[in-house]
């Protein structure tokens, strides 16, 4: 496989995806010239508008992108694509579109062929075994939480540390490890913005500029440093 996945669209107030141009670049080469964009996490922006965002940040980046919404059969349209992006939202819209297009299997097999693969927000949780471990509100009910399982651990995007000041409710490693109480035998990895997961093959590399972390109910929680291999999580086998 070949997946770039992405905590987030912007890092402080960069451009709409300028932060990942070079890892765009790398994980796309000159073989790509064409990307079909899959829009339905948006929800309080409209397709068009979305579409014309995402192509305005990748046409500066050397490559074309048409929008799913666009064409009548889109099964066929991802069938033909030469690279995927999906891109940040509701993750509950997103994988409710999903299947009611019938494209997961498509993609799953589409993407494990070796086709280019760049999710963002959303688009990364989708890549996960199931959307459990999203930050979004669950504003609609897809027939299933399973999602694409490009890989075999949970992705939780745009991860925060610590503790707000004057927050009082759950950090986000609470919730992960109430999840994880439930699902002892998974593993989530939290990739804060500005960071990705980038995996080659069986290879699996954490980018960025500053830590990630590892959540499993055995170890708790780890730290991971910028250029980690994390290879060995390619090769779970429950989840």
């Amino acid at each position: 496989m070949n997946l770039l996945l992405l905590s987030s669209s912007r890092v402080d107030q960069t451009e709409y995806l300028e932060h990942a141009r070079q890892l765009i670049q790398d994980h796309l080469k000159q073989s790509v010239k064409k990307a079909l964009f899959i829009p339905f996490a948006g929800v309080s922006v409209d397709y068009d508008s979305y579409e014309k965002m995402v192509s305005n940040a990748f046409n500066s980046f050397g490559y074309q992108v048409k929008s799913t919404h666009h064409y009548e059969e889109p099964v066929k349209a991802i069938k033909d694509a030469e690279a995927i992006l999906v891109g940040g939202g509701n993750t509950f819209a997103l994988l409710n579109q999903l299947y009611s297009q019938n494209l997961v299997s498509t993609i799953q097999r589409k993407i494990n062929e070796g086709t280019p693969y760049i999710g963002w927000s959303a688009g990364s949780n989708i890549a996960s075994p199931t959307i459990k471990t999203t930050n979004d509100m669950p504003i609609i009910e897809p027939p299933s939480f399973n999602a694409l399982n490009l890989v075999p651990f949970q992705i939780n995007p745009h991860y925060i540390d610590g503790n707000p000041p004057g927050h009082n409710g759950e950090t986000r490693e609470q919730r992960l490890f109430e999840f994880l109480q439930l699902n002892q035998k998974t593993t989530v990895i939290g990739i804060p913005e500005g960071t990705a997961l980038k995996c080659d093959g069986r290879q699996l590399e954490f980018l960025g500029h500053k830590n990630g972390f590892c959540f499993t109910y055995a170890e708790g929680k780890i730290e991971i440093p910028p250029g980690t291999d994390l290879s060995a999580l390619m090769n779970l086998s429950e989840n």
